[in-house]
């Protein structure tokens, strides 16, 4: 670390070693680029802290919590607070997320949502508009998933997704159901990819399987397809079709889709019934399709931006008080 940072920042996860969802990307994503930017980021809270971001209530995942910025706001006034909203308890049916973080909030000094959809979900039920808060949108490592440099591949229309989780919420009913049409000949040229996890006893007729990957190899899969389909339900943002996205595809999405639908909907189809003629269109309108998504898609580099840009004006309007 440089010998005089800007400010030392904590998060309140620490980067994994093993593939752990977005917010493990995230964490590592946003670090790295805070770090190139002269600050010191850590992950465990200290009485040496201009600043933090709490990413996540749950104890048995964090490396401090709710009490500890408490106690440091307490003695330290001047600590920034930004509590970074990623869940919901419509997602997947849960009960208390959206409880946490109701009483996370209660220290944050600034909240951001990973989607408009997100707040406008909690604003219906805890969170006051009037206080502040900003939408930044996710993104993924532009280092790794990235347009490829050739053109796309010939041959069958590659359509692909990718979860690690097999829950139902992720559209698994959506894929079986676009694997049958291809099956059936009733999506002519058409192939379908899926990369990760689904449901036990789910049989398969035509799609071409791969087992869960992340990274450069993930990557590797999705630039070799020409669009991507998500069926996931009421997200709040969604790390899978983005990763899609910045390696190039257009999207065929769920209208139910949540915070995808905000950002898919840019460079995409979405779909409620019948998935078979979004993915028609999506092949149909390719081109247009695909230039929308390169010039309008998502961007790991802005979403760092975004949050180092609010950081600073947080800190600056903290020494001006």
């Amino acid at each position: 670390m440089r010998r005089h940072a800007r400010a030392r920042i904590a998060l309140n996860l620490a980067p994994r070693s093993s593939p752990y969802g977005g917010g493990n990307q995230f964490v590592r994503l946003l670090s790295d680029h805070l770090r190139d930017h002269g600050y010191e980021v850590v992950h465990r809270a200290d009485d040496r802290l201009d600043a933090v971001v709490l990413l996540d209530g749950r104890p048995e995942l964090t490396t401090f919590g709710i009490a500890d910025v408490a106690a440091l706001k307490r003695d330290r006034p001047g600590l920034v607070c930004i509590h970074r909203v990623n869940e919901c308890d419509v997602r997947k049916g849960t009960a208390g997320m959206d409880d946490l973080l109701a009483r996370t909030n209660e220290v944050a000094d600034h909240t951001v949502f990973i989607s408009a959809w997100l707040r406008d979900h909690h604003a219906g039920k805890w969170f006051d508009r009037g206080r502040p808060h900003s939408v930044i949108l996710n993104g993924a490592d532009p280092r790794v998933f990235h347009p490829p440099s050739a053109a796309p591949p010939a041959g069958s229309f590659r359509i692909v997704t990718h979860h690690w989780s097999d829950h139902a919420m992720k559209g698994f009913d959506v894929y079986g159901e676009v694997d049958r049409l291809i099956a059936e000949g009733r999506l002519p040229g058409a192939e379908l990819w899926v990369v990760g996890r689904w449901p036990g006893g789910m049989e398969w007729r035509s799609a071409r399987l791969f087992p869960p990957c992340t990274g450069p190899r993930l990557a590797e899969l999705l630039r070799q397809c020409h669009a991507y389909v998500t069926a996931s339900r009421w997200e709040p943002g969604g790390m899978h079709f983005i990763e899609g996205a910045q390696c190039g595809l257009p999207v065929a999405y769920h209208e139910d889709g949540g915070g995808i639908v905000e950002l898919a909907s840019r460079f995409g189809i979405g779909f409620r019934g019948e998935v078979g003629e979004a993915i028609g269109r999506v092949r149909h309108d390719y081109a247009a399709l695909r230039e929308r998504v390169l010039t309008d898609g998502p961007s790991g580099d802005l979403m760092c931006f975004e949050y180092r840009r609010l950081l600073e004006r947080m800190l600056a309007r903290r020494i001006s008080a």
